[in-house]
């Protein structure tokens, strides 16, 4: 073989041809207030326009299906979904809005539903769209902490069986790309968040990304891979120990009732609209919104949490010393050198206008 003579690409399997058009089949009833996808229309990098409309390059054409966002109404928006549980929808991402309300576990009824079984003439649940559509997905993203861990609505006690889609589907679930459940917590979800997984999945669909990488509780690790405290601004203050005591103060807020050191979140990296706003960057505690635990692990909300009152007293101590300390370096280093001849008489030559120079 010369060395003009091209090397032929080989592969053990060949990688399926990437798809012309994607379908993104979006269901909102599971319990929730609709606030992920209120909230994902303030996204911007990228934002639903810009994957809708084919202003990204690589990506294949998108067609979303979202009954809060549709134009279509009744069976002309429900056909999307009866044609995708027939398999002639195909390929599409399941993306499931609200905690899962499992009837398997409660005997009190249904208490979520979407469309009607043309067969039975009943409401076709939560569950059954997610027993149909899941096996036949590319991929399943959970919407929202109500989605990924159940949320409010699965706090000690509720009557509806609620539960996390991976609750219900199982934690070693794949979809048949043998992508993992994807889960992008929050309440609501941080908007560049989401649409920032969904265009990595679209990617990943089109062979321009490799397996999303996700950390154990299947949030995508580039964006849950930090704490709220290590992206935030009042984090200086901590390692001063130096507390608020009342809102309004620029200080740390921790004895005020927030969890940052220990919650996974980049709110205060990235804020919540165009870098402005989330929770501790706006004088707000963190309560642990994206946390699987939230919301029983983190009440009663705005109280110190516990450990931290060990914590900050040892950080108080150790940072009354570093203040100290460094306010002597400030001191010293917040002046001219003295070779610079900083004096209080002129005498560069510089003439004043008026003989009133004070020193």
């Amino acid at each position: 073989m010369s060395a003009n003579t091209p090397i032929p690409f080989q592969t053990k399997t060949p990688r399926p041809a990437a798809p012309s058009e994607v379908h993104i089949l979006w269901i909102t009833a599971g319990l929730s207030c609709d606030g992920d996808t209120v909230s994902v229309t303030a996204a911007e990098q990228p934002s639903i326009e810009d994957v809708v409309m084919g202003a990204i390059p690589g990506l294949p054409k998108v067609h979303l299906h979202n009954p809060v966002l549709a134009y279509e109404v009744g069976g002309e928006f429900m056909k999307f979904f009866y044609d995708a549980e027939r398999g002639n929808l195909e390929p599409f991402v399941l993306v499931v809005e609200g905690s899962i309300p499992n009837e398997r576990v409660k005997s009190d009824g249904y208490w979520a539903a979407m469309g009607t079984d043309p067969k039975t003439g009943q409401p076709i649940t939560t569950c059954e769209w997610i027993d149909r559509l899941a096996p036949k997905a590319l991929a399943v993203v959970a919407a929202g902490t109500c989605a990924t861990y159940g949320g409010i609505h699965a706090m000690a006690g509720n009557p509806t069986g609620c539960m996390g889609l991976a609750d219900y589907l199982g934690w070693n679930w794949r979809s048949k790309a043998d992508i993992p459940i994807v889960n992008v917590p929050g309440c609501p979800v941080q908007p560049d968040n989401f649409m920032e997984t969904v265009l990595y999945l679209l990617y990943q669909a089109s062979g321009l990304a490799p397996m999303i990488p996700l950390d154990d509780q299947l949030r995508p690790t580039w964006l849950f891979g930090k704490t709220v405290h290590e992206g935030c601004d009042r984090a200086g203050y901590y390692e001063q120990g130096d507390f608020a005591s009342e809102y309004g103060s620029p200080k740390c807020i921790v004895k005020l009732g927030c969890w940052g050191p220990v919650v996974n979140c980049n709110v205060t990296k990235r804020g919540w609209m165009r870098g402005i706003g989330g929770c501790p960057n706006v004088g707000g505690i963190c309560i642990g919104c994206t946390m699987p635990g939230f919301p029983d692990k983190f009440m009663p909300f705005m109280d110190e949490p516990p450990g931290a009152s060990v914590s900050t007293a040892t950080v108080a101590a150790y940072g009354k010393v570093i203040r100290a300390l460094r306010a002597i370096t400030n001191d010293t280093v917040n002046k001219e050198p003295r070779w610079r001849r900083p004096t209080t008489r002129l005498t560069t030559g510089y003439k004043p206008k008026t003989d009133t120079y004070a020193a």
